[in-house]
């Protein structure tokens, strides 16, 4: 059972109106179904791409007055349920850790000197995230005064797995073969990484959540790449640890993983309070295998928005169809928004779920 400190009673006090986000994830009964997108801030909208002009990515990140103001963007165009923080995942792995990293365009998190030996580990900074991201709570707590109480604000963190990843192979991959390489030769050495990056995560979103944010993702976007057993030996032990702390707080928590249909029973057993899914399973499928006694998130394939609106409406109640009116769907792409996606299909993608 949940534990809610005397923090988090008076702040339910002073916001008396929960948004149906937070309500839904969980699982009770709501006006309207929530909606909102991974990846909302940015990519897509033409004023967050009129900033990105003047300013990178990090500096974004860094500067909360601007940070807030692309995090509210899709709020104010969309009209989504919840506002997600406008941040990298390697935030914390950059500040937090020290690890010497560029973002590239078209590329991705590029880390300078990746994590091959016990040496590499041993080098690591271990700052929290109250030093080492202030902004990023700055940034918080600007949108939680902004913000209408109605629109939930939405932190998040990589997963350990997805975090290690990046800080193996050094850059984007798709076989994952370096970090693959090291679970299976040196199981030690991966403990020890993903037992730090569980630290690191854990601390990272309990700071979020002291900040403000009432509602906080962990996505692992890349332990599809895994097989079951490989999941349940390498990775459900530290995602355990990480939920288990959440599990601290009131804030409910969301689980959500690519290529996952063949670990969902695994990642129910890790935890979270919602199990969010991509478009490669049918979400009335995968609720059945989670357990109806946890939320779930997803799952509109986001190249469906590249077609004509029709196409788009069609797989909207397809997805609503199969949650089957139960408490506990919040209406998501299966991951994030893709940057040519037309914003009148988003608008009125929001629109058909909230009628729904």
């Amino acid at each position: 059972m949940k534990t809610i400190s005397t923090d988090e009673v008076g702040r339910a006090a002073a916001d008396p109106v929960v948004s149906s986000l937070v309500r839904a994830a969980r699982r009770e009964v709501v006006d309207r179904r929530p909606v909102w997108f991974m990846r909302q801030a940015g990519r897509s909208l033409p004023e967050y791409r009129k900033i990105r002009e003047s300013y990178d990515l990090f500096t974004i990140c860094q500067n909360p007055d601007l940070c807030a103001e692309v995090t509210m963007q899709p709020v104010r165009r969309l009209g989504v349920d919840g506002a997600v923080l406008f941040a990298d995942i390697m935030l914390p792995v950059a500040f937090g850790l020290g690890v010497d990293l560029q973002l590239v365009d078209g590329v991705g998190p590029v880390v300078s000197h990746p994590i091959r030996a016990r040496p590499d580990l041993d080098r690591l900074a271990s700052r929290p995230a109250a030093d080492a991201v202030p902004f990023v709570l700055d940034t918080i707590r600007l949108l939680r005064r902004e913000l209408d109480p109605s629109v939930a604000v939405i932190g998040f963190s990589g997963a350990p797995f997805t975090l290690a990843g990046y800080l193996i192979e050094g850059k984007p991959s798709r076989e994952f073969l370096l970090t693959k390489t090291m679970m299976y030769q040196e199981p030690a050495l991966w403990d020890a990484l993903m037992t730090r990056l569980s630290h690191l995560v854990l601390d990272y979103l309990l700071a979020q959540i002291d900040a403000g944010a009432q509602l906080v993702q962990v996505f692992d976007s890349w332990v599809g790449c895994l097989s079951p057993a490989d999941y349940r030996r390498f990775v459900l032990p530290h995602l355990t640890g990480i939920f288990a702390g959440l599990q601290r707080v009131a804030t409910p928590s969301i689980h959500f993983a690519t290529g996952s249909a063949g670990i969902l029973s695994l990642m129910r057993e890790a935890g979270g309070d919602v199990i969010g899914i991509d478009w490669r399973v049918d979400l009335g499928d995968a609720w059945r295998l989670v357990g109806y006694d946890r939320g779930i998130q997803g799952n509109l394939d986001p190249a469906l928005l590249l077609g004509p609106w029709p196409v788009v409406e069609d797989g909207a109640r397809r997805v609503i169809d199969a949650a089957g009116g139960r408490p506990g769907h919040i209406f998501n792409l299966g991951h994030g928004v893709l940057p040519d996606s037309p914003m009148e299909h988003l608008q009125r993608l929001v629109e058909f779920v909230h009628a729904a």
